[in-house]
């Protein structure tokens, strides 16, 4: 996923937050790999270097534990706000302080229109992401999480002890933290509720309701980027 790096962060630093100060930090297994950008002033880049796997799943399933420790050993001490976003997208658009609160939530593109019910949350009551056919609000995006320091954190923490519970037992969720993030969202209702003008997909046809793309999934060759199917 490196090769989205250098899109990334050009349109972020054209677009994300400017004029405030702005610290990236990158988890990657490649570090060699991290392009060299100039950045603005108040903005610096942090490369943390993170084991391989021979699963995009195990990659993604691990997202919740190195946030918890990031904010643990760096960011509950020198941040207010921290957003997680997924690197293989690009922004559009300005995306500013509009977008801060307490805990941030995402609606997913695929299925703002969708009734809930068709939602794909995970179903099976064995998993501690367990939500059932009657339940739910919004489905959400996993790869944008974001809101006050010490809120994530509670959002990461709690995923990651749930996900281990899951891993205990041999079950994985039908996707991963994203699965776990829906139901903490269901109990612990997102303070602030972001349109899909900021998770939108490269590949998904401009509608009538969202009229302005701020960030959104670029268009790539699975095959060629993840080490399993």
């Amino acid at each position: 996923y490196t090769q989205f790096l250098k899109d990334f962060l050009e349109s972020a630093e054209q677009y994300y937050f400017v004029g405030f100060c702005v610290h990236y930090y990158l988890f990657t297994d490649q570090p060699q790999q991290v392009p060299e950008l100039k950045l603005g002033e108040g903005r610096q880049l942090t490369v943390v270097e993170v084991p391989s796997s021979n699963r995009w799943q195990e990659i993604t399933l691990r997202r919740m534990e190195r946030l918890e420790k990031l904010i643990e050993s760096r960011l509950i001490n020198e941040a207010d706000y921290v957003f997680s976003l997924d690197v293989d997208t690009k922004f559009y658009g300005r995306w500013g302080t509009e977008s801060l609160g307490r805990l941030i939530g995402v609606i997913h593109p695929g299925y703002y229109q969708t009734p809930r019910e068709q939602f794909p949350y995970e179903r099976r009551p064995e998993s501690q992401a367990f939500i059932s056919h009657a339940e739910g609000d919004y489905y959400y995006g996993g790869a944008v999480i974001g809101g006050l320091v010490k809120d994530v954190y509670e959002v990461a923490k709690t995923c990651r002890e749930q996900l281990d519970i899951d891993a205990a037992k041999s079950i994985e969720a039908a996707w991963q933290e994203e699965s776990h993030l829906n139901k903490y969202f269901l109990y612990n209702k997102p303070s602030k509720v972001l349109s899909p003008e900021y998770l939108w997909q490269d590949l998904k046809a401009r509608t009538n309701e969202v009229k302005i793309i701020r960030f959104s999934q670029v268009i790539k060759n699975y095959a060629a980027v993840r080490p399993n199917p």
